[in-house]
């Protein structure tokens, strides 16, 4: 570290980082906008799904519903908080999120094929929700503290992607390849913005897209996969299923769709359609125009998060922001391209839309830290 960066850390410990201003308004209307929307096609995705297995259309409705009044509640909780504060909870709450990751395999629910659950009694949640926040903190925290080495292949890359390497290895255990791909991407883009030089990491996307490469050419359920990811007709009724009644639902909605509440697919045809596949919903009930209004919602959102990243008054704030926006950004990518056909069928939720009340509550909190950063944004000057 040198004087010149030496200076600047003592001059920010005498100088108070932390205003108790408005927060960002624009950014929060946009929130409770998607998650408003969110809630609505949640509940028209899951009724026939609900009272077929719970005997109640609104089963899975009242469960998100009470996760997210008590998740917009923390997200205001937190946005009072001091986030300079989480710099002292990076690492502990990586080494909690990654000792619990490693148990999932050997104490968790499997679904489909997939141990990624673990069961609370009243709740499931997957222990990678909380990893990927816990990344962020983590990769922030070790980014502010590096300062200029983080130009160098010895403190701004090795450290970072040996945590990343750590984290798939216990997420291929499961597995539980979206996730992977989510952490990987939002550590990449943190580190970038910290720092590291770009050379480095265009060195390593080579080397990981060779490693990828390899392992689809070399194993024939990846091979397969890909094949049915191209044509998923050539399997209709068993691997390609999924993409097909996704595809034919949303061919369905048209222009302007069928309705709100009027979609077919959802009655026990199309798999997992208040979760992974609830976009498909979506366009068949509110058509193209409602698909892109949403989009649109979701770009907004990613812009003016950028923007608070921007306009950080310090470093850690502006790299915490970047974390979450690009985490949000990626997965609902991920996720659209998945229900559209243009990724290969995969579990990834789209933010604000999916059932899962405890992913929801993190996604609040995470939000509840980016209004915190935007507190201490000055504001403009008036004349």
């Amino acid at each position: 570290m040198t004087k010149t960066e030496k200076l600047k850390m003592k001059t920010e410990e005498r100088t108070p980082l932390f205003t108790r201003g408005q927060f960002d308004y624009p950014f929060f209307a946009m929130v409770m906008l998607l998650l408003g929307t969110g809630l609505i096609m949640m509940f028209s995705a899951s009724y026939p799904d609900s009272y077929y297995s719970e005997g109640n259309a609104t089963y899975y409705f009242v469960r998100q519903a009470i996760f997210a009044v008590v998740g917009v509640a923390a997200m205001v909780a937190i946005s009072h908080f001091d986030y300079h504060k989480l710099r002292a909870l990076a690492v502990p709450l990586f080494v909690i999120s990654t000792i619990v990751l490693a148990l999932v395999p050997f104490v968790g629910t499997t679904r489909n094929d997939a141990t990624r659950w673990i069961d609370l009694g009243f709740t499931t949640f997957q222990p990678s929700e909380i990893t990927k926040i816990a990344i962020i903190i983590l990769f922030a925290t070790m980014a502010t503290r590096l300062g200029s080495k983080m130009k160098t292949l010895k403190y701004g890359v090795v450290p970072f992607f040996a945590i990343i390497g750590l984290i798939a290895v216990l997420l291929y255990m499961q597995p539980h390849l979206s996730a992977t791909v989510i952490i990987a991407m939002t550590g990449v883009i943190i580190i970038f913005v910290g720092g590291t030089r770009l050379l480095y990491l265009f060195g390593i996307a080579g080397i990981g897209a060779a490693g990828a490469a390899w392992y689809i050419s070399t194993k024939a359920y990846a091979m397969t996969r890909i094949e049915v990811w191209l044509d998923p007709f050539i399997d209709p009724l068993d691997k390609g299923w999924q993409g097909v009644q996704s595809l034919l639902a949303i061919g369905s909605g048209g222009f302007w769709g069928l309705g709100l509440g009027q979609s077919r697919q959802k009655h026990l045809f199309l798999p997992e359609p208040a979760n992974d596949f609830i976009f498909s919903v979506v366009c068949e009930e509110l058509g193209y125009v409602g698909a892109i209004l949403i989009l649109l919602a979701f770009a907004m959102l990613i812009i003016r998060g950028y923007w608070i990243a921007i306009r950080a008054k310090d470093k850690f704030g502006c790299l915490l922001v970047t974390g979450i926006v690009s985490q949000i950004a990626i997965q609902t990518i991920f996720n659209i391209c998945v229900v559209s056909g243009l990724l290969p069928i995969t579990g990834a939720s789209l933010p604000f839309f999916s059932y899962g009340g405890t992913s929801l509550l993190i996604l609040l909190a995470e939000i509840g830290i980016l209004l915190n950063v935007s507190r201490q944004i000055p504001a403009p000057k008036k004349g």
